[in-house]
């Protein structure tokens, strides 16, 4: 069983027991986090069901494990033939999920 959500502007495809990183919110390790933006849900034996937009009464409950940093990316300006260059780095906090049910 898995489904196709919602969230920050990105739709990803969970499972039950899947580890999760979204955007970041400020939530205590441990509290359970609901989407409720359920785009498809797929059953298993061939049931499959597409929302328009969203399946109406499906939700994904997950529970917040900790917050995560990403990778980290390099910001580099340049400009030629006038001595100056900038190199700055930045890492994106996420929050890291782990979901826990889907229901239809």
């Amino acid at each position: 069983m898995y489904a196709i959500i919602e969230d920050g502007g990105r739709q990803y495809k969970v499972e039950e027991g899947q580890e999760l990183k979204i955007d970041y919110r400020d939530l205590e390790n441990g509290s359970e986090l609901k989407f409720e933006t359920v785009l498809a849900v797929s059953a298993g034996e061939g049931k499959f069901t597409v929302g328009k937009p969203a399946v109406s009464g499906a939700t994904v409950l997950a529970e917040v494990l900790s917050p995560v940093r990403g990778e980290k990316l390099v910001v580099q300006k340049f400009r030629r033939r006038k001595n100056s260059k900038r190199k700055t780095g930045h890492r994106q906090l996420h929050t890291k999920v782990r979901i826990n049910k889907i229901s239809v």
